[in-house]
């Protein structure tokens, strides 16, 4: 199996949890899946806030061949430039399809960087104004603990950091992994009911929104055949303004957020349960285990009785 190249960039005065929980996620709990690397401007040693200074595996040169970047907070974030190597790197990376992630004040990096232009993200809660006011073009969202796209994900602070690793663990990996290193690292489930993931939690945001309570009142429709109108309709808007709305708010159209969710939802069924393809095609919206396997392979590659054979471990 060839493991996924994750590089962990270390700027001056890296806060220290933010760049150690991905380092232990994916450097020590799935190293099976992952090889984790670390790098700094210029290679050298680099000052931690708070005291002592950490090592990293090299320089910028690393980065090349990364499947992922991961820039940990650190200090001052608001107010520092980067470097330009670090910056032109990141570009680079980001159009040669590398996926971009932020861990609390990272994301200040990755907005100068200009690849959060017009989506939708997060930070810490603290220095969400700051980077709303700093980059007009950016959606800053206090309400979530993660947030972004397949191709950027950024995060709260600190620990929201271990929420992102189990994201991307999920995305990565499955739910079945996803849950494995939950127990391995004593994370409580979000929320706390022993089952279901941060990831599903990031999907639908807490708050009072119409566009949240859409999607939550979707995410526990999904077997119905919801369409746009029918949603629009219960939640008192026109279809324009729903199917509007919804965009600005996730960055895709509702049915691409709703195959999405299904998706989601048939990886957890295949991954932690027995049930048949005929089964999971109706329990998810699919209608039939012919439509599931067209709908799964064109998202996946592969076909469900694969995806189930390749990650149903670690069940409980």
């Amino acid at each position: 199996m060839t493991r996924h190249r994750m590089v962990v960039v270390l700027l001056e005065d890296v806060l220290p949890l933010d760049y150690a929980i991905p380092v232990h996620v994916f450097g020590r709990e799935a190293s099976e899946a992952y090889e984790l690397v670390t790098v700094s401007v210029g290679g050298g040693a680099v000052a931690v806030a708070g005291g002592t200074t950490v090592v990293p595996d090299g320089g910028l040169e690393l980065l090349r061949g990364a499947s992922t970047i991961v820039v940990p907070g650190y200090a001052d974030a608001a107010d520092r430039e980067l470097p330009g190597s670090l910056t032109r790197a990141l570009v680079s990376a980001h159009r040669g399809g590398v996926r971009l992630v932020s861990i609390c004040s990272g994301a200040f990096a990755l907005a100068r960087a200009g690849v959060l232009d017009g989506l939708t993200v997060t930070t810490h809660w603290s220095l969400c104004a700051q980077l709303a006011e700093r980059f007009p073009g950016v959606t800053v969202d206090q309400s979530v603990l993660v947030a972004g796209t397949d191709s950027v994900v950024t995060s709260g602070g600190v620990m929201a950091g271990v929420d992102l690793c189990l994201h991307l663990l999920n995305v990565d990996l499955g739910s079945a992994a996803a849950r494995h290193v939950a127990r391995r690292i004593v994370m409580a489930p979000r929320p706390a009911d022993g089952q279901r993931q941060f990831v599903e939690k990031a999907v639908v945001p807490p708050g009072d929104d119409v566009i949240a309570r859409a999607r939550q009142w979707m995410l526990v429709s999904l077997e119905q055949n919801l369409t746009v109108h029918g949603v629009a309709t219960r939640f008192s808007m026109s279809e324009r303004t729903f199917h509007r709305r919804f965009r600005e708010k996730t960055g895709v159209p509702p049915l691409t957020w709703l195959r999405d969710q299904r998706i989601a939802r048939a990886k957890e069924l295949l991954e932690s349960s027995d049930l048949s393809i005929e089964d999971i095609a109706s329990r998810v919206g699919f209608g039939t285990a012919a439509n599931l396997r067209q709908q799964f392979r064109r998202a996946t590659s592969v076909s469900p009785r694969e995806h189930r054979r390749s990650f149903a471990f670690g069940r409980v």
